[in-house]
Formats: C-alpha cells, sequence, structure tokens
C-alpha cells in the first residue's frame, strides 16, 4: 500500500516543494494550510506521517502534534526555523518523532519520512493477541510487553511506546539499579529517532515518565541525578 502522508503548512511554496518530491517517490501526498483543515482531512483519512510546520496560523503546529498524539501513533516530523531551538524541544516532549530545520533539504527529508513510515507501520502491523509470560519484563507495579514494544499499567491496560522510549525503557531495564550518564544511555540506544543533542535523551525520559505515571517533580522510578544522569530504581523480574 502506498505510504501517505499529509504536509501542514501554511507557505504554499513550502507545500508544493515538499508535494512534488514526495510525489516523486512515491508516496501519495495530501496538504493543508491550517492545524483546523488537517483534522478535518485526517478524521476520515489514515494516514502514516503528518509533515507539520510549528508556526501555524490560528491553532499551532505544537498544540496539533499534543493533540495528534492523545489518540494516534500517526508519525510526526515537525518544520522548523533555523533559530527555534525550544520549539523543537517542546515539540519533541509533545510526543513528536523527529524534526527538519528551514531551508529544507529534501533528500533528508524522504530518508527521514522512509524511516519513520516503516517504523509506523511496524507498530500497526503487531497483533494483538496477550502476551506470553517470557515477553514480560515486571518492574514496580508494571510490565513491558518486550514483543510487542506495550507498557502495561497495574490494571492491564497497554501503551504502545515508540521506538526511542521502548529502547530507553530497555536499557533502565538492562541497567536497574545503576546511575547512567546520558553519553551511556546514548550510546545503548541503536536506531534513535532524532540526531541526538545535549536534550534528547532529557526529551525520551520525560515522555517515558508521563506514560509511566512518574512525577516528574518527585520521580520514584527514574530519578534524576544531577550533574551524572538518571537511574532506574524498580527491581526487574521476567
Amino acid at each position: 500500500m502506498t505510504p501517505r502522508v499529509l504536509i501542514v503548512d501554511d507557505d504554499p511554496l513550502i507545500r508544493d516543494l515538499l508535494q512534488a518530491y514526495l510525489s516523486q517517490e512515491g508516496y501519495d501526498v495530501h496538504c493543508a494550510d491550517t492545524a483546523e483543515k488537517a483534522e478535518a482531512w485526517l478524521a476520515s483519512q489514515d494516514v502514516d506521517l503528518v509533515l507539520l510546520d510549528i508556526r501555524l496560523p490560528g491553532k499551532d503546529g505544537l498544540t496539533l502534534t499534543r493533540e495528534l498524539r492523545v489518540r494516534s501513533e500517526v508519525g510526526i516530523i515537525l518544520i522548523t526555523g533555523r533559530n527555534d531551538d525550544i520549539d523543537r524541544i517542546v515539540g519533541l516532549e509533545c510526543g513528536a518523532d523527529d524534526y527538519v530545520i528551514k531551508p529544507l533539504n529534501p533528500r533528508e527529508l524522504v530518508s527521514r519520512a522512509k524511516n519513520l513510515i516503516r517504523r509506523v507501520r511496524h507498530a500497526r502491523e503487531v497483533h494483538p493477541a496477550p502476551a506470553c509470560a517470557q515477553s514480560l519484563k515486571q518492574f514496580a507495579d508494571w510490565a513491558l510487553d518486550t514483543d510487542r514494544r506495550r507498557l502495561i499499567d497495574p490494571r492491564g491496560g497497554q501503551t504502545l511506546l515508540t521506538h526511542g522510549e521502548f529502547q530507553l525503557l530497555s536499557v533502565f531495564l538492562r541497567n536497574s539499579g545503576h546511575t547512567l550518564s546520558r553519553d551511556q544511555l546514548m550510546d545503548q540506544i541503536r536506531n534513535r529517532e532524532w540526531v541526538p543533542n545535549d536534550r534528547s535523551i532529557d526529551v525520551l525520559v520525560g515522555r517515558l515518565r508521563r506514560k509511566l505515571h512518574d512525577d516528574p517533580a518527585e520521580p520514584q522510578l527514574i530519578i534524576t541525578i544531577h550533574g551524572t544522569g538518571y537511574l532506574f530504581t524498580a527491581s526487574v523480574a521476567a
């Protein structure tokens, strides 16, 4: 099935450029110039990837990112200005998977889009059959289904982890009780969702804490060791 991409940008030149380039690469591409129009289109269509400008008239891209992530695992790549460092960090914290910086490099964008669509489709193909005990890792009142990349809460509810969240939690589970620096965590994570920067690990930790209901003001599972890194406190059982 042809990958479907939605471009959300109020700049017609960028929309036309991206649509032409992605269509040439074989993608089914659609466009919207506001978040509201994008939401209306997404309500009736299945999409693999949303390319989303942060700066939009009306509802901005960060708000749309946050709302999409609550109800969907669609791939989200933010389009940001060169000087929008804070917006990029906030966007990743809101649940975006990646970002590209203007002026855009179409070849780099297609590469990022292809990798993200592959991960999104792999996650959708996961069958909801009950997990076998051998694939579960228990910690605190939680469990991680390593086969289906799903977090199971104390009541049995399940939450799909993104690739980066799953990789980071797996590292924590393997190193429970040991403080790991950001560099050590980056070294152990493979196929990361974006190019690492000083805040990449912090963003992932923040997303994991939210899914684990671990209060960032007083975390119990993932503790910040100031000046060093992070400590995962829960003991792990297969």
